[in-house]
């Protein structure tokens, strides 16, 4: 909400000395979010006057058409003459009245006006459009042509308020009422205890049966409706320089007089008002919920489809507005028209002034769903006073009559649904409860009827709300006003006292470690969305039963692109790889853990939570029972070089075995036994994939995996060239592990090394001899790590090299060499048995 200082000053008589900057800081302390004051005018030095034209010469020879123009300013030159300047816009002619600067004026952005030699021509001066003087766009695009009463001379900074304060306030959604002017100035008359110039406090005619016909067919969607009739208006008015300046002020473009008026009486009180061009209505209008797949076609030219949820305004042909967001075309005010022969204008000359109050539920959903967010949407959705209609609808009769010649019917149509005022019940000290600190009851009562409560009763009061505040529905919400009037600042500060705790839970912490072992290892953590579209799943390659294709989708997503939550934290990850990437960071390792979510094979059906009382036990328990599982998972991904070259070395590219190591480390972080071994899954290349296996219960279980993306994902999301990856399930990575860390038992007594090199098929994979070499090996084995792997015409067509370095250990004594041999042999004799394994020369 932009607010004018100047507008604000007709409802408020501030200090004289008052700055925007006190202003705001008034709000401030009462609560509101006030983001700048804009100056507008800053550094605006005149002369800069009101000019007429006198002669205009058509330049010729330039690409541009060019007019050397010849304006009477007056005595403002000091000489009386004719002022010569050179223009190039097109949108006036001889006899208009121009705003002109004269040569020695600065305009905003430090432009200094001076006489110039351009197009062949002396400039002595310019003739000003509205964005050269701050004042932002007025509809023309060119230059500003101002009302011919307007005298020679005058000027045209005090006549076209280019000096003003404006504040920018960030209204939440539970104060609607600060929408307006009118509830601005409300606030501001209390921070400085000053009286209030209510601009909703008319003389408004009472309703009678002979004004224009309404009938309402949903009194729960309309519970008000005003209409009043203004006719004989002159199509050829237009709005006067204080009413555009204000909009503009406000950050609304001028349009045409009946719907500048409309839009400045909604900026005064924040009652949202249509105006219909009455001979273009049909009959009665009507309130009622659309058809399902009801056509109609709004002010901005767009055919829209209807909802059975929307409320629709109706003739007999059918809709003429969306209620609460946008009008329609069809009863569109008409363009004034000139005809070029008669010089007769043409247009609207009976209007038809709709003032209603609508559900701000239905509003704000029919909004979101079109995604068509008005000024009067967002008013409705925040709540807007329904006793300021009559006296909008008023104001509005009011000006269409002083401004365009018109005249007010006396018909008044008023369709009011039945309703009782809202009451509050609190104990008088209960602010002072909430505060901490003792208000009394008279300063209780006091406040609640600054912000307009009629406030009833001694030790118990009976707080009688007003219309524009439907935000006020608890005791609660009226000791927060007592509060914020107060000011937050009095509260006492009081540090709360901290229950002593547990510490992390085994689960916590290991999510700790995981991040801090990968951070430690390069990677850098990058925390994305948990939303995703369902179509990189094709994108991922995933096959069309997989389980992470069975996707919880949100009824109201952030982005209609990404309605999904997600199932991997793959996409995430690489997207965040390839922005990086386009933006010139090529050497990349990402990683990320966070909450994955399952769809249930039964979606559950989330219970309504009471919020008059705590919920039991078992209303917890149903809730929890009908959200999806959420396992933690890790992943990473990386590309470019793993290892920077420079004097120390080559350096190295990331590959797939930097993924496999990521999740290696993981497994030492859980304390578990990780076995990797090839596999072929979805995104991975089918030849440089690993599944990560745990066993848990004594079931091997995969739980992830890692390795070289496929080219084929490469190219369809747009990632470098051999980018890695790996994922894995955290949760059941802790499963195998247990609940601690168990510390290794260091022995003193020296290790024996056994050295083997053993011949296996070409197909059999390293983990299976590795798992059977371990197996076979016993109690002693300390560690087994593979070093060599050898294929070429000395081991056979078809076969392999597999070269392991055992190393045996016993905790009380020193190992024989019989006795490393001889398990050195039980782990062959094993690898024979499972794999086929045969010693190399043997």
């Amino acid at each position: 909400m932009r607010v004018p200082l100047s507008w604000l000053r007709e409802y408020v008589d501030l200090p004289a000395g008052a700055t925007g900057r006190d202003v705001a800081a008034k709000l401030v302390d009462a609560g509101l979010e006030v983001e700048t004051v804009e100056q507008l005018g800053g550094g605006l030095k005149g002369p800069l006057v009101v000019g007429q034209v006198l002669t205009i010469e058509e330049l010729e020879g330039f690409r541009k058409p060019i007019r050397f123009c010849t304006v009477d300013v007056g005595g403002a030159n000091g000489t009386g003459e004719p002022q010569e300047i050179v223009c190039g816009a097109r949108n006036f002619a001889v006899g208009d009245k121009v705003v002109v600067v004269l040569p020695g004026a600065v305009l905003p952005g430090d432009f200094a006006i001076a006489a110039r030699k351009t197009y062949g021509r002396t400039s002595h001066g310019m003739i000003c459009s509205g964005d050269e003087l701050g004042m932002g766009d007025d509809g023309t695009h060119g230059i500003i042509v101002l009302p011919h009463e307007h005298e020679v001379g005058t000027d045209a900074i005090e006549l076209l308020e280019l000096v003003d304060e404006v504040l920018h306030i960030d209204v939440t959604p539970d104060r609607g009422y600060c929408m307006s002017l009118r509830g601005i100035a409300r606030e501001v008359a209390t921070s400085y205890g000053l009286p209030l110039r209510d601009p909703a406090l008319l003389d408004v005619p009472a309703p009678n049966s002979y004004g224009y016909p309404v009938a309402i067919d949903d009194p729960v969607g309309c519970d008000l409706f005003t209409a009043r009739t203004v006719t004989g208006l002159d199509p050829d008015a237009r709005s006067p320089i204080w009413l555009t300046r204000r909009l503009q002020k406000a950050g609304m473009r001028p349009i045409s007089l009946a719907v500048d008026i409309t839009n400045y009486v909604m900026l005064e009180l924040g009652q949202p008002l249509h105006a219909y061009d009455r001979s273009r209505i049909e009959g009665t209008i009507g309130v009622r919920r659309a058809e399902q797949g009801e056509k109609f076609t709004t002010l901005d030219g767009v055919k829209r489809t209807l909802d059975a949820e929307d409320l629709v305004i109706t003739d007999q042909s059918g809709p003429i507005g969306l209620a609460g967001v946008m009008g329609g075309a069809n009863t569109e005010i008409a363009d004034s028209v000139t005809d070029p022969e008669t010089g007769q204008v043409t247009g609207t000359t009976d209007v038809v002034i709709e003032a209603a109050h609508f559900d701000s539920v239905s509003i704000s959903r029919t909004a979101r769903r079109m995604k068509l967010s008005s000024e009067a949407s967002k008013r409705f959705e925040r709540g807007v006073d329904p006793q300021a209609a009559a006296a909008a609808a008023q104001r509005t009769v009011d000006l269409l009559v002083l401004l365009a010649g018109g005249t007010a019917e006396a018909g008044v149509t008023q369709v009011v649904a039945p309703g009782a005022p809202r009451t509050i019940a609190m104990a008088a000290d209960h602010p002072d409860r909430v505060a901490g600190m003792e208000y009394g009851r008279e300063t209780v009562v006091r406040r609640l009827q600054e912000i307009g409560c009629d406030v009833y009763g001694q030790d118990e009061l009976v707080v009688t709300l007003p219309s524009w505040r439907p935000d006020l529905a608890a005791p609660n919400d009226l000791a927060e006003e007592v509060i914020r009037l107060e000011g937050y600042g009095n509260l006492p500060s009081t540090l709360p006292q901290a229950p002593s705790g547990r510490g992390l839970t085994a689960r916590q912490q290991l999510h700790r470690r995981v991040g801090r072992a990968l951070a430690g290892a390069g990677y850098v953590e990058a925390l994305n969305y948990p939303f995703l579209g369902v179509g990189v799943f094709d994108q991922l390659q995933l096959p069309a039963h997989d389980a992470t294709r069975q996707v919880v989708t949100l009824v109201n997503p952030l982005s209609d692109e990404e309605p999904a939550l997600r199932t991997t934290l793959l996409p995430g990850l690489l997207g965040a790889l390839r922005r990086n990437d386009s933006r010139g960071s090529h050497d990349l390792a990402l990683f990320e853990t966070g909450s994955v979510f399952r769809a249930a094979a039964r979606p559950g059906v989330a219970v309504r939570l009471p919020v008059d009382r705590r919920p039991t036990d078992e209303e917890i328990a149903t809730l929890d029972a009908a959200l999806p599982a959420q396992p933690r998972y890790a992943a990473v991904v990386l590309a470019g070089a793993r290892e920077q070259a420079g004097w120390w070395g080559k350096g190295r590219p990331a590959d797939w075995a930097d993924a496999v190591q990521a999740a290696r480390s993981l497994a030492v972080e859980a304390g578990t036994e990780l076995v990797v071994r090839q596999g072929q899954y979805g995104p991975w290349h089918p030849g440089r994939c690993a599944e990560l296996v745990v066993t848990i219960d004594g079931v091997e279980q995969v739980i992830g995996h890692a390795g070289e993306l496929h080219p084929r994902v490469v190219k369809a999301m747009g990632l470098p060239a051999r980018t890695s990856a790996m994922e894995i399930d955290l949760d059941r990575l802790a499963a195998a592990g247990g609940e601690a860390l168990q510390a290794p038992r260091i022995s003193t007594f020296p290790v024996a090394t056994q050295d083997v090199a053993l011949i296996v098929d070409a197909s059999v994979p390293a983990s299976s001899v590795e798992a059977a070499l371990r197996k076979g090996a016993g109690e002693l084995l300390e560690s087994l790590r593979l070093f060599d792997v050898f294929t070429g015409e000395q081991v056979g067509e078809g076969k392999k090299s597999l070269a392991y370095a055992l190393r045996f250990r016993a905790a009380d004594r020193t190992l024989t060499a019989e006795e490393s041999t001889a398990a050195r042999d039980a782990a062959v004799a094993l690898a024979g048995e499972r794999t086929g394994a045969v010693l190399r020369g043997a």
